[in-house]
């Protein structure tokens, strides 16, 4: 089976109160979502990956890659309206069976044995989700008023998000619906359960200007 990995870098990182979207934003002398290639690149080498990044910022990332010298090989796809739509339209590129990771490319802190882990357990079982539990107190808004929540039973999900291409693509064949917030959902909606894996907490979404600070701190130590 070929091993697919989908790059989602179409975000304008509003939160991050920049002037370049954040997957852009350097850390540790080289961008966010060159960090994020290279992993999957590095955690297996025969994986295609493509890289789904709204058109006006194709240049963009050209110049960016002649800059650092970056020549890992990837595809680039156009964005869409939504993350639904820009998902939806790399996956038209894949036209052989596989196995298909979709990752966040602000997610830079990806280690190769999650990687691993969820392309492993995809192949067996035809999806894998990486979760991690919720260290925190949690409360749920009730009108004016809170309640508190029992932390054990919320999962808090990760990516990449591995799936059998065959089943992935009749999911996203699927009406957009305001309810899917991830690939797992998309694929809940068609009917098949999803199977979830043991995540990473270093596995940051980079979201917010401190953000930064911490997964330098992590790439640091891996490296």
């Amino acid at each position: 089976m070929i091993n697919y990995a989908i790059i989602v870098a179409g975000g304008t990182g509003s939160r991050m109160k920049s002037e370049i979207p954040k997957q852009f934003l350097p850390i540790n002398g080289l961008p966010i979502l060159m960090h994020s290639i290279t992993a999957f690149y590095n955690s297996m080498n025969d994986v295609k990956i493509i890289l789904v990044l709204h058109s006006s910022y194709h240049l963009y990332w050209e110049n960016l890659c002649k800059e650092y010298s970056f020549v890992i090989p990837h595809f680039i796809i156009s964005g869409g309206k939504q993350r639904f739509d820009s998902v939806k339209n790399a996956l038209e590129r894949i036209t052989e069976p596989g196995l298909v990771a979709i990752h966040d490319a602000v997610r830079p802190i990806i280690t190769k044995e999650l990687i691993v882990r969820c392309f492993d357990t995809a192949k067996e079982k035809g999806s894998a989700i990486p979760v991690i539990s919720s260290r925190d107190s949690l409360r749920v808004k009730k009108g004016n008023m809170t309640a508190a929540i029992d932390r054990d039973s919320i999962l808090i999900v990760q990516t990449p998000q591995v799936f059998r291409s065959a089943l992935l693509k009749a999911a996203y064949e699927q009406p957009f619906h305001s309810e899917f917030t991830d690939d797992a959902s998309v694929v809940e909606q068609l009917g098949q359960a999803v199977h979830l894996v043991e995540g990473d907490s270093r596995n940051l979404k980079i979201t917010y200007p401190e953000d930064l600070d911490i997964a330098s701190v992590f790439l640091n130590k891996r490296a």
